[in-house]
């Protein structure tokens, strides 16, 4: 199988798609004529045109109700964010909107649109660039959140939810662009919405992730693995539907259980996830549940204090070590 980049990967997942279904069209800021901020829609232009790949101006609020409007019309809209943080601008499109036409119309109306884009932090971004958006959307019934963290994952999960007639918040890690590759499979495929996956089998402790942390998650489990405390890696892929099932059949093999997440640790998934293994799987807990956060403030930007509060593989090894009295 051919290796890819996370960018890479997203991208023949676009391409893939638009060529299936000429309904297909993507639209946001520097898409075309620049081939995306972030080049995920690079070569678009030049095959599909700019009638199915189209600039828009700086206005998130305009261009997400443009894409809600032409969903409910019949079409199917990827609508690009140049970054999760400027969504906030289109917050009311996404959620008063997308979220729920559906039902408010009776279900005379489905709105299947995708909403995509960077989120998380990257490198000295700080405060306004640099969160974690995936429970704001994941709190509202009536959508679909998705934050990928391997090339594979983010190729197939984005091709499901294109197809999905539902409105999905998809959210990929912007500092996993170029530095997350590996083996994408040439063939069709897809990866099924709502359901997690074991990135690495264990035997003593289930450390629940998601997006950025799966991959400090599994630094953490080999490290911890030379101390002889063998840590099983779920990867959640998707935040809302959640894939309990998959959470507790895991916690109760191992019987402890750390949730680590990039955001911050008021209200956010990890909050859900413990309530979940608390409630369905009390009586296999052998200790309490830890959770892995980035600090309860606003990004700084000065590199130094960036490293203190984003979360990385010591805490989540520090966190296992605790749940283990180790």
């Amino acid at each position: 199988m051919p290796v890819l980049s996370y960018r890479d990967a997203l991208n023949e997942a676009l391409r893939e798609e638009m060529e299936r279904d000429d309904s297909i069209f993507i639209i946001g800021e520097e898409v075309g004529e620049y081939d995306g901020a972030y080049k995920v829609s690079k070569g678009l232009l030049e095959r599909f045109g700019e009638w199915r790949v189209r600039d828009a101006p700086i206005a998130e609020l305009g261009f997400a109700g443009l894409g809600v409007g032409a969903a409910m019309s019949g079409l199917r809209p990827i609508v690009e964010f140049m970054t999760w943080n400027f969504a906030l601008l289109a917050i009311d499109e996404v959620i008063n909107s997308a979220a729920k036409l559906h039902q408010m119309s009776g279900g005379q109306y489905t709105v299947p649109v995708v909403f995509r884009g960077p989120g998380g932090a990257a490198l000295q971004l700080a405060a306004q660039h640099s969160q974690s958006p995936e429970p704001w959307y994941a709190y509202v019934p009536g959508l679909k959140v998705i934050a990928p963290a391997t090339a594979k994952d983010a190729k197939g999960l984005l091709k499901s939810a294109i197809r999905d007639n539902d409105p999905v918040v998809f959210i990929e890690s912007e500092i996993m662009y170029s530095l997350v590759k590996d083996e994408v499979p040439e063939e069709e495929y897809l990866t099924p919405i709502g359901k997690a996956e074991v990135k690495r089998e264990g035997t003593d402790v289930t450390i629940v992730c998601h997006s950025k942390l799966v991959h400090q998650s599994l630094s953490a489990a080999q490290a911890l693995a030379q101390d002889g405390i063998e840590a099983e890696v779920l990867d959640l892929r998707t935040v809302r539907p959640l894939d309990v099932p998959a959470i507790i059949e895991s916690v109760e093999k191992t019987n402890r259980a750390v949730v680590a997440e990039e955001g911050w640790p008021m209200c956010n998934i990890g909050a859900q996830v413990v309530d979940d293994i608390q409630r369905e799987a009390f009586d296999y807990l052998d200790a309490p549940i830890a959770r892995v956060n980035g600090l309860d403030v606003p990004m700084p930007y000065a590199k130094n204090l960036e490293k203190i509060v984003t979360p990385n593989a010591q805490h989540v090894a520090e966190a296992v070590r605790h749940v283990c009295y180790s």
